[in-house]
């Protein structure tokens, strides 16, 4: 069993994304990504399901063509090759677990 402090773990840069990868499986791995306000992650597309875990703050969020805002607690999914990024709103600090597993 291993268990994560979330606190302990959110760090946040001025200049680029904090990334911590919790954890990297063959069968999942999960990444931590702390955005200080208008910072983005640019839209780009994986081979994996990806579930994108909101954390912490307020952002937007883009999966396909469509952009969705969400804030704590929200969970957002995203099927394999379809393309997706988040951007912490300008007011915002944003922490998002980003959990992904392979396709069979």
């Amino acid at each position: 069993m291993e268990i994560l402090d979330l606190k302990k773990l959110t760090k946040f840069y001025p200049d680029k994304i904090g990334r911590e990868m919790l954890t990297d499986k063959p069968e999942m791995r999960v990444a931590l990504m702390c955005l200080e306000p208008g910072q983005e992650l640019k839209p780009h597309k994986a081979p994996m399901r990806l579930m994108m875990y909101c954390v912490e703050g307020k952002g937007t969020f883009t999966v396909g063509d469509e952009d969705y805002v969400a804030d704590e607690k929200t969970c957002i999914m995203c099927d394999p090759m379809v393309q997706h990024g988040f951007k912490a709103d300008k007011n915002s600090r944003l922490v998002v677990m980003a959990i992904v597993t392979p396709v069979d």
